[in-house]
């Protein structure tokens, strides 16, 4: 089921990158394109609202938020829960061939007061 889930959340991807490139600038930085400015030919006017391209688009961007989170909560489940700490040797304690720590002498008593010695 993630497999057939995956595959189509590629296909809506390709779709959406190709529904984004085939559309036509609105010029919003740097006066590029003009018509960026409030004129009757903005992104948001009638005519720019209504076209097919733009309803792809928002509908190709909903259908991979979607599959984005179906996908995530479908790997969750199947996952089970670890660490990093599993991973790590030594971690749990158990003393691992290869792995020694060094000898740092005998442990002094902290309630004890050092003396230093001349």
């Amino acid at each position: 089921m993630v497999e057939f889930i995956l595959v189509i959340h590629l296909l809506i991807a390709l779709g959406l990158i190709g529904s984004v490139l085939l559309q036509r600038s609105e010029g919003g930085a740097l006066g590029i394109g003009g018509g960026g400015g409030g004129g009757g030919g903005g992104m948001f006017s009638a005519r720019g609202a209504g076209s097919a391209l733009t309803r792809t688009t928002a509908v190709l961007a909903a259908c991979f938020f979607v599959t984005s989170l179906t996908l995530t909560i479908m790997s969750a489940r199947k996952a089970a829960p670890t660490s990093v700490f599993d991973s790590v040797p030594g971690a749990t304690g158990d003393k691992k061939p290869g792995v020694q720590l060094p000898d740092l002498g005998p442990k002094k008593d902290p309630t004890k007061p050092t003396v230093p010695t001349n």
